[in-house]
């Protein structure tokens, strides 16, 4: 590990990336402890404290939201927008084109993400406006239209800011923007959590937390596993002649991740989760006795431990089927097997290799939903069970941690390995 992080700190262009990096992230951490004028920031706290729900829209804006800061809405919606684009490629066939395009089409398709990205955040700032606005404790102050005006302008700057820091972050190579931003985000939290931990520790509950802290560590086991393993389709090249030469003739392997769409199923999710009980936040003060209830209904179901996390799991089970379906195409892979003279032993190239494909895809992909959607259930399990309360630790923050620096470190180790054959 010591020997890695010399070789690093001896490349100066990756050495001044990662401060860099840093640096940017740093600049993110200011931007989220920024309020907006005239927030109880007391009574916002204690509102987010009391509502699970909302603890987790906390968690993807970084700790802004807690703050009602200029950087609220985090990077959520164009997290949004980029999901919805990715939707909409399967049935827009220019989207389709672009896709097809190279660098090019890649350009314009993240510039339609960051046009939609404006509408969205609009939307999100202006609910959650009217939200806070209608909270039990004294969050906001007097509303006028220039007011709420503001505000939902400075949360749209703030988000378009956070969406050019992860850019600025993508374009040094050594992780991805937006994923580094939701890590900090994260992770700034923890340090906090072992305080309150260790100030109203109870000698008698040191079993318990011991089996928790093994329980997370197995949790961090898993997810690495779960991410890095994957499934070698034998695939052999026909010998060709062309001229004097001969190519092809070579064996390799077509590796299939038992979890190909990382953590984008758990986002997905999230959405879903986080859906129904916000509209009925909003249906609890309307005319209607009978809407009032049966938004409170919502509420409280959605904070029923067994219910959500059974609803969480089959979510995230049902989103990885469905986003793979999405970037998985076992029919155009077969056909480029074909194109360029491969196939596997024993299957016939072209349809057959495309149904043989799925089919391995669909196995795997069994045991990969599966663990996804446990690994995401599994602290809100052993919390009640075990009485640990003070460190709030969520599957979805644990996979996008672990994912984050999984991909993190591969891109440091191929920049390093790029300079090492540029020295060559």
């Amino acid at each position: 590990m010591f020997e890695g992080l010399l070789k690093i700190w001896k490349i100066k262009d990756l050495r001044k990336s990662i401060f860099f990096v840093l640096f940017i992230l740093v600049i993110f951490r200011i931007a989220a402890h920024i309020p907006m004028p005239g927030i109880n920031v007391a009574n916002l706290k204690e509102f987010f404290q009391s509502n699970q729900i909302l603890g987790l829209l906390n968690m993807l804006s970084g700790g802004g939201m807690e703050r009602f800061s200029v950087v609220a809405l985090g990077i959520g919606p164009y997290i949004t927008a980029s999901i919805i684009f990715q939707l909409l490629t399967m049935i827009i066939p220019a989207l389709e084109e672009l896709t097809k395009e190279g660098e090019s089409g890649r350009q314009r398709l993240n510039q339609y993400t960051r046009i939609a990205t404006v509408p969205l955040a609009i939307l999100q700032g202006y609910a959650m406006i009217i939200l806070l606005s209608r909270a039990q404790q004294q969050i906001l102050p007097s509303l006028d239209f220039f007011r709420i005006a503001t505000m939902i302008i400075t949360m749209v700057a703030g988000t378009m800011f956070l969406v050019w820091l992860g850019e600025l972050i993508s374009e040094k190579k050594v992780g991805n923007g937006i994923s580094l931003l939701i890590f900090a985000g994260i992770v700034v939290d923890y340090p906090a959590m072992v305080q309150r931990t260790i100030m109203v520790f109870d000698p008698s509950q040191i079993i318990n937390l011991i089996i928790f802290i093994a329980l997370m560590i197995a949790t961090v086991i898993g997810i690495v596993f779960v991410g890095e393993a994957q499934r070698n389709i034998p695939v052999s090249y026909a010998k060709r002649i062309r001229g004097m030469r001969m190519y092809g003739g070579t064996d390799t392997y077509l590796p299939l991740r038992i979890n190909q769409v990382g953590m984008i199923p758990i986002i997905f999710a999230i959405s879903f989760i986080l859906f129904p009980p916000l509209v009925a936040q909003f249906l609890t003060r309307v005319k209607y006795i009978w809407i009032q209830n049966f938004a409170h209904f919502i509420i409280q179901l959605f904070q029923n431990q067994v219910f959500y996390a059974g609803i969480y799991f089959v979510l995230v089970v049902a989103f990885t089927y469905f986003y793979t379906s999405i970037v998985f195409h076992p029919q155009q892979i077969a056909e480029n097997l074909q194109k360029q003279g491969g196939f596997i032993p024993g299957i016939r190239p072209g349809k057959s290799t495309g149904e043989y494909l799925t089919n391995v895809s669909n196995r795997i992909m069994l045991a990969g939903a599966f663990s996804l959607g446990a690994i995401a259930i599994l602290p809100l399990i052993i919390q009640p069970i075990l009485g640990i309360t003070t460190i709030a630790i969520s599957g979805a923050s644990l996979i996008i941690i672990v994912s984050v620096v999984i991909e993190t470190i591969k891109q440091i180790e191929s920049q390093m390995t790029m300079r090492e054959y540029e020295g060559l």
